[in-house]
This record gives C-alpha cells, structure tokens and sequence, in this order.
C-alpha cells in the first residue's frame, strides 16, 4: 500500500505546483507590463499597441486568468485575483479597441457583454464586480483598485495586487483618491464638496463605515465638515490615456 500512497501523494504536490507556477507565470507578466506602461497619468495604450511582443504578452496573461483555478484559494488570495482579472481584462480590451477616444458605448455593451473568461467562467465586467467582487467580499475599498480604463475612474495600480499586501494596496489607493481632485474637489470658503460619482453609485457599499463622508474623512487630509453641501461630479468616460 505504500507505494501507491507514495505515488498519490506525489502525483497531488505536481498538480498544485504545477497550478502555482501557472499562476505566478501569468502574474509576473502582468506586473511587468503595468511597471512598464501604467502611470499616474494614465496608460501608454500608443506604445503598448505598437509592441506586439507586450500585446502578445496582456494576451498571455488573460489567458492565464481564463484557466486559473481558484476553489484552492484562500478569501483574499480569491479577491486579489478577481481584482487583478478585471483590471488585466480592461487592459486587454482597451488595447484590442485603441485608437479609441472611450471603451463605453451608448449601451455599456463594453461593461454587460459576455466578452471575458475568468477561471474558467464566461462573464461580463459588470458581472464581475457586482456578482463577485462586491457581493462576495463586501470590501468598499474594491472601488479604488477597479479601473474601468475611463479618466474618471481611480489610477490604475502600477504592480498586481497581492494577499499578503491587499490592505495596505487598498488604503493607500483610497487614501490617493479621496486627497485627488478626481475623488474630491473641496471648496472650503464655500463650504461645497463635489465627489466622485463612485461615491453616489455605490453609495450602499459604504454604509458599513458609516457612510461615504466618513469613509472619505477617515482618510482625507483635511477633513469634509458635516454640514457641508455634497453634489457629484460628472463622469468622465473619455479612454485613461497617458499624455
């Protein structure tokens, strides 16, 4: 009997270092083409699509994300894939669509459309986030680290996000947001704050730290008083493209 155990249990370690390896193949590409095209300004789409060796290499990595498997993963190792799958699939489409002045259609076909594979399952960006990212993770900070390759929406990380570093990734890009301009333009002399439309839309996802001013507040700089007028800004769907 101890020989087929033996086999067992070494046919068993092949199969979850083989599912490893496959994992950190992918990740490292991707972290190598956000270091190289992502900015704080945006993405290099231009130089990216003139690359077909780094077009092939956002290919490599969807398709890894496609197969992943994902029923062995611990709850955050399972949420940083999720964010890393839909943020390397908007990277991917984008790509596929440049030149483009927006990836948004007139009816966000872009964002409902089955038009992505993630482990294994056919789906949309909207299914993905609200279905999964939100539903199951119940993390308000998730709107911070999703990008939706749109100006509006919060820079895209520039390294893929981590289990062991997902805290510490999530607030330093809510913290940015919510001190930019982009995420909250305040008038103090007029006592106004115009915030991002992300805080109206998924205004609910908040309710759990007692609401958006005090999720924003928490880690503002310099503080929204209670009283202060809250109107929203527009929406800037124009592509997020490095200038």
């Amino acid at each position: 009997m101890k020989l087929p155990l033996r086999i067992l249990l070494a046919g068993a370690f092949c199969v979850v270092a083989a599912a490893t390896s496959h994992a950190q193949n992918w990740s490292e590409t991707y972290n190598r083409l956000l270091g190289k095209y992502v900015t704080s300004g945006g993405v290099k789409y231009a130089e990216w699509k003139s690359n077909a060796a780094d077009v092939q290499a956002i290919q490599s990595v969807v398709d890894g994300i496609a197969k992943e498997n994902v029923s062995a993963l611990g709850k955050q190792q399972q949420l940083a894939f999720y964010l890393n799958a839909y943020n390397a699939w908007i990277l991917h489409e984008a790509l596929g669509k440049y030149p483009t002045k927006s990836v948004k259609d007139v009816l966000f076909t872009f964002f409902t459309g089955k038009r992505i594979t993630v482990a294994g399952q056919q789906t949309s960006f909207n299914a993905l986030e609200k279905e999964t990212i939100r539903s199951k993770f119940s993390e308000p900070r998730v709107h911070f680290a999703l990008n939706c390759a749109s100006r509006s929406c919060p820079p895209l990380n520039r390294e893929a996000f981590a289990a062991d570093k997902l805290d510490a990734q999530f607030e330093k890009l809510a913290k940015g947001y919510v001190n930019s301009e982009r995420g909250v333009k305040y008038n103090a002399a007029a006592k106004t704050a115009e915030l991002s439309k992300i805080f109206d839309w998924y205004k609910d996802d908040f309710k759990g730290e007692g609401g958006a001013l005090a999720f924003i507040n928490k880690r503002r700089g310099t503080p929204i008083p209670n009283d202060a007028k809250i109107s929203y800004q527009d929406y800037d769907w124009g592509l997020n493209e490095a200038k």
